[in-house]
């Protein structure tokens, strides 16, 4: 029910007078995570029926325990698939006040009920038995805390949130920080190629956990500086990366970048905390060791971990995106320090997260061609 004006740069938003209303059709979230299950969270609060859904990968991606959680607080939540955890969903609230149990696993369900709660009356109380993903955890607190809402919470463990409700989401005027997940592209390809950029316009506030990619590439042996006085960083390539053990669980988005920053350092690289991973967009674990090891990586995974043997030549080769767009910008950059052409399936994919990241790596000698 609100209306949305998008300007280049700015976005408005105006809530309805009367508060969230029914949608007369079908809520497609095409290929956002976030929004499926912030939305199907955010459903549970209505009363009447809401049906979501979104494109196959998404179709694919697990809701089960989401939807048990708001069964658990009296709402009507299922999929419309036999013997599926996945999307179409259909929604039916109004929520009840209660306490929900959630193992930790995807910090997306957390997030979703947390937003949801506000609008629930009386206290909702979320329990995490062991959370991961924390620094998106902690991202969500702040937003609604900006937005006028009370939290209490596990500050430490994250192990607890309660939200008394309902309160009123107050309007502001914000900026949108620069997203560390697309500066860390950039950052590996200049290690990697004997190259030096400087990427202005960063967050340096501590807000992203992903702003940890340049203290793992500096423990590896990459020369990256960070200038706090103008926002920017700088990285030169030319030392060889050392391998390291990396612990995933709070910066999934990085493993597939990360994995390629293993392939060009010496010795053997572990990341763990890999569970989550295996259901975004694709099984990134899965996905990277595939299509990786076509370009002579060699690259083992047990449930809990992914080694990468590192220091092996790579060879250009064709290999799929699989319509994921971190896998894409992170083979993009396999590419560049790989003997031969790399050819990337479904490249366009990109832009989900960072449109013109093609154009915009041309900019600083990349070569990338496109079709």
């Amino acid at each position: 029910g609100s209306d949305v004006k998008i300007e280049k740069g700015v976005w408005t938003i105006q809530s309805s007078q009367d508060g969230l209303k029914v949608p007369d059709d079908v809520i497609d979230c095409g290929n956002s995570g976030t929004t499926y299950y912030f939305a199907t969270a955010i459903s549970g609060t209505l009363n009447d029926y809401v049906v979501l859904t979104g494109d196959y990968q998404i179709r694919r991606r697990p809701v089960g325990k989401l939807l048990e959680a708001m069964r658990d607080l009296g709402a009507f939540a299922v999929t419309t698939r036999i013997n599926s955890n996945a999307a179409p969903v259909i929604i039916k609230g109004p929520m009840k006040a209660g306490t929900i149990v959630f193992g930790g696993k995807m910090s997306q369900y957390i997030s979703g009920m947390l937003l949801a709660a506000a609008r629930i009356e009386g206290k909702t109380r979320i329990e995490v038995q062991k959370a991961i993903e924390r620094p998106y955890l902690q991202m969500t607190v702040d937003w609604m805390t900006e937005h006028g809402i009370k939290i209490e919470y596990d500050e430490k463990n994250y192990s607890f949130f309660e939200v008394e409700g309902p309160q009123e989401y107050r309007t502001v005027e914000t900026s949108i920080p620069s997203d560390w997940e697309s500066v860390a592209f950039p950052l590996v390809a200049a290690l990697v190629t004997d190259s030096e950029i400087v990427i202005e316009d960063l967050d340096l506030s501590g807000s992203q956990g992903d702003s940890v990619i340049v203290d793992i590439l500096k423990v590896m042996g990459g020369d990256v500086t960070l200038d706090g006085a103008t926002n920017s960083l700088k990285a030169r390539g030319g030392n060889r990366l050392r391998g390291t053990t990396i612990d995933c669980s709070d910066i999934p988005d990085a493993l597939p970048i990360l994995s390629v920053a293993a392939c060009f350092a010496e010795g053997d690289t572990v990341l763990t905390g890999i569970e989550s991973i295996r259901v975004k967009e694709t099984d990134r674990v899965e996905v990277m060791k595939r299509e990786l090891s076509k370009m002579g990586a060699s690259i083992e995974d047990t449930d809990h971990e992914m080694i990468i043997h590192g220091g092996k030549k790579l060879t250009g080769a064709k290999v799929e995106s699989h319509d994921d767009h971190r896998v894409a910008m992170s083979l993009a950059v396999a590419g560049l320090f790989s003997d031969g052409v790399t050819e990337i399936g479904n490249a366009e994919c990109v832009s989900v997260s960072f449109p013109g990241f093609y154009e915009l790596m041309n900019g600083v000698g990349a070569g990338f061609e496109t079709e």
